[in-house]
């Protein structure tokens, strides 16, 4: 006996579903990848500038350690740390107390670059 069930055309997506669906799913990824790349980047500019205020603490605590009152004026140089090249300046000023000092410290990525990466201003006491 056969059944009174019909056989339907065929089942499934048309083409045109399917390239809406897969527009949507491009457009998705895009946002995200986009949004990856943007967190990368953030991510790469706070372990620079992360560095560079690492780089410009180093300099005052050797300041602070060492056994020669700095002498007021500037200094320039370059250190190597996690493996790159930091380029600081720093700058001692005179105050109106003579036993203290103010040390303005700048760090940068490039010799030349004209805005630091990181600063710090600290003000040094001579011991008594």
């Amino acid at each position: 006996m056969i059944s009174g069930h019909r056989i339907s055309g065929s089942q499934g997506f048309t083409l045109l579903e399917v390239m809406v669906a897969l527009a949507v799913v491009a457009i998705g990824l895009g946002a995200v990848i986009s949004e990856a790349s943007r967190n990368i980047s953030n991510a790469s500019l706070l372990e620079e500038k992360t560095l560079a205020h690492w780089v410009a603490t180093n300099k005052v605590v050797e300041m602070q350690v060492s056994s020669e009152w700095p002498r007021a004026g500037e200094r320039k140089g370059d250190v190597e740390m996690a493996g790159r090249d930091w380029y600081w300046r720093t700058i001692v000023i005179d105050t109106m107390d003579e036993r203290v000092k103010r040390i303005d410290v700048e760090v940068r990525t490039a010799a030349d670059s004209e805005r630091p990466t990181a600063r710090v201003i600290a003000y040094l006491g001579q011991p008594s």
